[in-house]
C-alpha cells in the first residue's frame, strides 16, 4: 500500500535537490539502484576471481612457469589502472550511468572472447582489454550509488554494494570447482560465462537513473528534478510545491525565482569541502586533487588504496596456485578457496553495521589491522585446519576493509570531481595490484609462504596508518 504523501512545508522549498534525496528513507527505488549496480559489481568480481582459478588450470595444461602465471595475473590490472583513471574522467563528463553500462559491455565481450584464446599472448591481450572495463566500472558504480543513498545510511549502502563482490567471487569459486575440472576445456567454458555482463549492460543503460548531482553540474535541471520527484514519490514524501527548476548546481527550489547572479555564491560554496570558500576552490580537474585543499586527503586515500590492493591481490590471485604448489590437488585447492571465499560475507555484514556506528575511519582501520594479523598467521599455518581458519579470518577482515574503503572514497571529493577522484585513487591502487602478483613468486622462492604473507601483512599496516588521515564523513552531506 502506497504511503500518503506528506504536505510540503515552507522550509522544504529551501532544500537543494541533494538535500531532498538525503532526507528520504531507503525505498524500493534505492533498492533497485543498489541491486542493479550490485549485479554489475558481482559480475566484475566473478571475472577477476576466475583468472585466479584459470591460472592454476593453465599452469598444468599449457605448462606455464610461475613467471608466466604472474604475467597472466597482472596484465588485467594494467588495464584496470588505465580504465579506472579514464573511467572516472569520463563519468564526470558524460555521466555515471553511461560509463557503467559501457564498461560492462567492454569487459563482458572481452571475457567471452578469452574462451577462444589459443595462446598465452592472445589471452594476455584480451585480459588487458577486460581490465580496461573492470577498472572503470568499480569507482563509477560506487560513486553513482553513494550520490543517491540517504546521508544517514550512505556508508552502509555502499558497503552492501561492495558485498556483491563476495557474491561474484563465490560464483567464480563455484564455477571453478564444478566446471573447470570437468575437462581440459573447462576453463574455456568458465570464460564463456563472462559474456553475461555484456547482455546486462543493456539492462543497466535502460533501468538505472543518472546521478542527480551530475545532471546539475551539466545544467540538466529538468531531468534532475524529475528523478528527485520520482524518488520522493516512491518514499511517500511530497515534493516542494514550487515547480520552477533550479538554474544551477546546488540551487534550492526557493532560489529558482532569483537571478542566477544572486544564487551563484551559494552554488559554489556547496561544492567546496568543509572549511573552504568558493574563491579558494580552483576549477575542477585532475590538478585539483593535489591542490592545497585536497592534497592531504588525496595522499591518504591513494596510499590506502595502494596498500589494500597490494595485499588483497597478492594473496587472493595466488592462493589457489600456492595451495596447489604446496601439495593440494587442483580440486582440493579450489575447495579450500571456496570455503575461504564464503568468509567474505560476514566481513561485509559486520562492516555494514560498524560503518555507521563506529564511523568510517575506525571501521576501516580496525579491519585493516585484523587483515594484517590474519595475513601473518596464514603464512605460518601448517595444518589444514589452521589454513582454513586463518584464511577465513584474512578473507573476512580484508573484504570488510574493502567495503569500508569504497564507502569512504566517494565522500572525499566534491561532486564536480568525485568520479575523477575515486577513479584516480583506484588507478593508483591498481599499480599495487600489478606489482603484487609479479612479486609473489619471487618472495615465495626466497622465503616460502611465511615471507609472502609477512610482506602482505606489512602493506595492510601501511594502509591502516594512511586510513587514519582520511576525513570522517559519517552522516554528512557529500559536498560538505
Amino acid at each position: 500500500m502506497t504511503a500518503r504523501p506528506q504536505s510540503a512545508s515552507e522550509s522544504e522549498t529551501s532544500l537543494t535537490r541533494p538535500e531532498r534525496l538525503d532526507r528520504l528513507p531507503f525505498t524500493r527505488k534505492h533498492g533497485r539502484l543498489l541491486t542493479g549496480s550490485g549485479i554489475g559489481w558481482a559480475l566484475d568480481a566473478m571475472d577477476v576471481g576466475l583468472i585466479s582459478f584459470v591460472m592454476a588450470a593453465l599452469a598444468a595444461q599449457w605448462q606455464l612457469t610461475q613467471t608466466e602465471q604472474s604475467w597472466l595475473g597482472s596484465i588485467g590490472f594494467v588495464g584496470m589502472a588505465l580504465g579506472a583513471s579514464l573511467g572516472g574522467l569520463l563519468a564526470d563528463k558524460i555521466g555515471r550511468r553511461s560509463v557503467f553500462a559501457l564498461t560492462l559491455l567492454v569487459y563482458g565481450v572481452a571475457t567471452g572472447a578469452s574462451a577462444l584464446a589459443g595462446s598465452l599472448a592472445v589471452l594476455l591481450a584480451l585480459r588487458f582489454v577486460v581490465g580496461l572495463g573492470l577498472g572503470a566500472e568499480l569507482p563509477v558504480a560506487s560513486t553513482l550509488v553513494s550520490e543517491f543513498a540517504p546521508a544517514k545510511i550512505r556508508g552502509r549502502v555502499v558497503v552492501i554494494l561492495e558485498a556483491f563482490w563476495a557474491v561474484g567471487w563465490l560464483l567464480a569459486a563455484l564455477i571453478a570447482y564444478f566446471i573447470i575440472p570437468l575437462s581440459d576445456d573447462g576453463w574455456r567454458w568458465a570464460f564463456a560465462l563472462g559474456l553475461v555482463p555484456a547482455l546486462y549492460a543493456i539492462v543497466i543503460r535502460r533501468g538505472l537513473p543518472e546521478s542527480v548531482r551530475f545532471l546539475e553540474t551539466k545544467g540538466r535541471d529538468a531531468e534532475a528534478e524529475a528523478i528527485v520527484r520520482d524518488f520522493e514519490a516512491s518514499a511517500g514524501v511530497a515534493s516542494p510545491s514550487v515547480l520552477e527548476t533550479e538554474p544551477a548546481t546546488g540551487a534550492t527550489v526557493a532560489q529558482a525565482s532569483q537571478a542566477s547572479q544572486a544564487s551563484q555564491p551559494s552554488q559554489e560554496s556547496q561544492a567546496a569541502p568543509a572549511g573552504t570558500t568558493a574563491e579558494q576552490l580552483p576549477a575542477p580537474g585532475l590538478s585539483h586533487l593535489f591542490g592545497p585543499l585536497l592534497r592531504r586527503r588525496t595522499a591518504a586515500l591513494w596510499l590506502t588504496w595502494f596498500g589494500v590492493n597490494f595485499a588483497y591481490y597478492g594473496a587472493f590471485i595466488w592462493i589457489p596456485s600456492l595451495l596447489h604448489d604446496g601439495g593440494f590437488t587442483l580440486v582440493k585447492s579450489f575447495q579450500f578457496t571456496l570455503i575461504i571465499t564464503i568468509a567474505q560475507l560476514p566481513g561485509y555484514a559486520l562492516a555494514a553495521v560498524l560503518i555507521e556506528t563506529w564511523g568510517r575511519r575506525a571501521t576501516l582501520a580496525t579491519f585493516l589491522a585484523g587483515s594484517a594479523v590474519s595475513a601473518v598467521m596464514f603464512g605460518q599455518a601448517e595444518s589444514d585446519t589452521m589454513i582454513l581458519v586463518t584464511g577465513c579470518a584474512l578473507s573476512m577482515f580484508n573484504l570488510g576493509a574493502w567495503g569500508a574503503l569504497y564507502a569512504v572514497t566517494p565522500e572525499v571529493y566534491p561532486t564536480q570531481i568525485r568520479a575523477t577522484g575515486a577513479g584516480w585513487a583506484a588507478a593508483f591502487g591498481r599499480i599495487a595490484s600489478i606489482v603484487a602478483p609479479l612479486l609473489v613468486p619471487v618472495l615465495f622462492r626466497s622465503g616460502g609462504l611465511g615471507l609472502v604473507f609477512a610482506v602482505l601483512g606489512g602493506t595492510f599496516l601501511l594502509a591502516m596508518v594512511s586510513a587514519l588521515f582520511l576525513p570522517e564523513m559519517a552522516g554528512e552531506d557529500l559536498d560538505e
